[in-house]
């Protein structure tokens, strides 16, 4: 979900603010998260717009470009919509076990 939060999330420079979420699943190992940005646009001096991922109070790179595995380091990721890592985990966990 896309959210632009008000003018007292601004850092220094931001014109506005928009919350992302993701999820990640690797299709090398397996491993399945999610991550929640800020994404501050801004405009530099020339007049170009830019924007700036943040995640937990850190600036990250664009989870867009070349996402990178948190458990294995590699790049074939796949970013999937917000919850479907925590849907997929609940189901399995409500499944019943085969004979």
């Amino acid at each position: 979900m896309t959210e632009i939060t008000g003018q007292a999330a601004l850092r220094a420079g931001a014109t506005a603010v928009v919350d992302e979420s993701y999820s990640f699943a690797c299709m090398r190992c397996g491993y399945g998260w999610e991550q929640s940005y800020e994404i501050e646009h801004h405009t530099d001096a020339d007049g170009h717009e830019f924007v700036m991922y943040v995640a937990d109070g850190q600036i990250v790179p664009s989870p867009l470009n070349r996402p990178t595995c948190q458990n294995c380091d590699g790049h074939l990721v796949r970013i999937l919509g917000a919850g479907r890592v925590a849907c997929a985990h609940d189901a399995e966990l409500t499944s019943a076990p085969l004979p």
